[in-house]
């Protein structure tokens, strides 16, 4: 009778009632709040179902992420292996070639000019930087962290796995994947307080077409570029135009195809669960991280902000024919911010198309905040 007893008294503590503490709780419930964001309203469910999930799982079983040296048999968790993919910066440079081969970059192409906007929308990253100094981080990690500025979960990855910043890689990349999928609730607000009626109204004439060769030579010509210039961009830049490439050549459709499904959606699970599974209670809830969160949504604040007041100026300058909201888009949520320009556009006139204009600046938004990242590598000597 003791044995049975006993049997069940330790299956019974290896519960993992008996195991979690209150912040394993608390992070339970946030990642079931992150899943109903993403399944009930449909907020980016490709980057919040992997990640709630992965949040969910190692608040559970922390297991799931320990290294091999932490564990008995020598073996890690199943996520220690998908995460060391994300530190040695293999999985976001696949992710910018699945992107490359999704965009059209025509309305860049189209509208030079939005190299600007694009550009303009980087100040997030920068007033982050600076925050981040005052905060009380050292340069490295401030760099890493205001990465987040952009919008780019990827790029915030590969940054922090290059300065050496494994320790808050969890916190940054959840921050920058969470403000990516809120997009549409964050910016609005912004947008709307600093345009006015009028402005948000302007229509803009229809975009030039662009040729075939003008697509084909434009991912080498930037690759070329901007890699002669920060040859640190290369593992992003470079497979953004590779995938880019493989899309206008029109030769390698398999390519293009697999770059843009099979492997785009393989890489998207490995990197969101194990990104979620960096959120243990332990490394997540402590006041680094929600300096980390704060910082985040101020550079993401001013990251619009910087996009939609350079968008002002052009319309001015312009002679109203340039809409500011297009500058929003700048930050390189893509094709999230595009479409919020859209949205915030129809909502002032439904007959207002600005997508495509948009678009533009999203794109240049994507090399610019990869541009940021490599000046940061550059400056640490990465």
């Amino acid at each position: 009778m003791s044995y049975v007893t006993d049997t069940l008294s330790n299956l019974l503590h290896q519960t993992a009632f008996f195991n979690l503490t209150w912040g394993n709780y608390l992070m339970i419930v946030v990642a079931c709040g992150f899943l109903y964001l993403a399944i009930r309203h449909g907020f980016e469910p490709l980057l919040l179902v992997p990640i709630a999930f992965g949040m969910l799982l190692v608040n559970i079983y922390p297991d799931i992420i320990a290294r091999p040296e932490d564990m008995s048999n020598g073996v890690g968790g199943l996520m220690h292996y998908f995460y060391i993919l994300d530190e040695w910066s293999i999985l976001p440079s696949l992710i910018f070639m699945g992107v490359g081969a999704m965009t059209d970059f025509g309305p860049l192409i189209a509208n030079p000019i939005s190299f600007l906007l694009g550009a303009a929308a980087q100040l997030g990253i920068y007033v982050a930087y600076f925050l981040a100094i005052f905060l009380g981080f050292n340069g490295k990690a401030a760099a890493a962290i205001s990465i987040i500025g952009g919008a780019d979960g990827p790029t915030s990855i590969f940054l922090a796995g290059k300065l050496g910043q494994t320790t808050l890689m969890g916190p940054i990349a959840v921050a920058a994947y969470s403000y990516m999928s809120l997009v549409p609730i964050i910016q609005p607000p912004i947008m709307k307080a600093f345009t006015s009626e009028k402005e948000r109204k302007i229509k803009m004439d229809q975009l030039r077409p662009v040729s075939k060769l003008e697509k084909i030579l434009f991912p080498i010509v930037i690759t070329i570029v901007v890699c002669m210039i920060l040859p640190t961009t290369a593992p992003l830049v470079g497979m953004l135009m590779l995938g880019n490439l493989f899309r206008e050549s029109g030769v390698v459709k398999q390519l293009t195809e697999t770059a843009s499904n099979a492997l785009m959606y393989i890489v998207v699970i490995l990197l969101g669960t194990s990104v979620g599974a960096s959120t243990s209670a332990e490394a997540f809830l402590n006041i680094s991280t929600l300096k980390i969160v704060a910082l985040g949504l101020a550079a993401f604040a001013f990251g619009t902000f910087g996009g939609v007041m350079l968008g002002k100026l052009m319309c001015k300058i312009s002679g109203g024919k340039i809409n500011p909201l297009i500058g929003s888009a700048g930050v390189s949520a893509v094709p999230m911010a595009a479409r919020v320009s859209q949205k915030v556009g129809a909502q002032a006139d439904p007959t207002n198309f600005l997508l495509m204009h948009a678009m533009g600046p999203n794109v240049a938004g994507v090399i610019g905040t990869a541009v940021a990242a490599g000046t940061f590598m550059a400056i640490f000597g990465v």
